[in-house]
């Protein structure tokens, strides 16, 4: 049985995973409002819905991130803990469980993620299914347009109003939630497959405020530390 992470965004999503069945669980949580306080009950709960416990785990499947600073390493520190008992775990961007999402949606061909960079900005990833044809990179909302030209693209909902004015219309999902659910099911089947990832490593994508406002103070540290590692 697979447990499935994603604290990127103020949304969580949880998976479990096994052979033949999944369960799922979608918690908004909020903006302001801390993944720490949802995170365990949530998970608690789902366990108990599939009649499981964390004795019958055989692995992790963590989203590193991009997305909020304090969320993802609350996810990450999840995963890490569980992987103190034997659990091998792998890490997933926030882009991959986004094209896993439209795969299983039923949506093919090349396409651009957008998702909330915060400060006016986008992160900003182009796929083709589910592999990614650049790097990630983040970049301020006016110049999304000359990037990603005539393609199509696709945002969460919580950021479409910043961009619809600018840009010719998304692709849609049908139910964004359900389909982030499926994505994050097929990441639960697919990366087991994969040699594991231990420690987890987080892709924050850029620095905080804190090095924003007070770069001296952080300049001693590599990218690595500061941005995380790219996906």
């Amino acid at each position: 049985m697979i447990l499935g992470l994603d604290t990127a965004t103020e949304i969580l999503h949880l998976a479990l995973v096994d052979r033949e069945r999944t369960w799922t669980k979608r918690v908004v949580v909020g903006v302001g409002r801390s993944h720490s306080v949802s995170l365990l009950p949530s998970l608690n709960a789902l366990m108990a819905e599939a009649g499981a416990s964390v004795a019958d785990l055989t692995g992790v499947c963590c989203c590193a991130g991009p997305g909020g600073f304090t969320s993802i390493r609350i996810g990450v520190a999840t995963a890490e803990g569980l992987a103190l008992t034997g659990l091998p775990t792998w890490g997933f961007s926030s882009f991959l469980l986004r094209a896993h999402a439209l795969e299983q949606a039923g949506i093919t061909g090349s396409f651009w993620v957008l998702l909330d960079g915060q400060r006016n900005e986008a992160f900003i990833q182009r796929w083709e299914g589910t592999e990614a044809t650049n790097e990630a990179r983040k970049t301020p909302l006016t110049a999304v347009r000359e990037l990603i030209g005539p393609e199509p693209w696709w945002a969460p909902s919580t950021l479409l109003p910043k961009l619809v004015e600018q840009l010719p219309p998304p692709v849609k999902l049908e139910d964004e939630g359900e389909s982030m659910q499926a994505g994050l099911v097929s990441l639960c089947r697919k990366l087991p497959a994969l040699e594991p990832e231990n420690p987890i490593q987080p892709f924050y994508l850029r620095e905080t405020d804190a090095e924003v406002n007070f770069p001296e103070a952080s300049a001693h540290l590599g990218d690595a530390l500061r941005k995380g590692i790219p996906r």
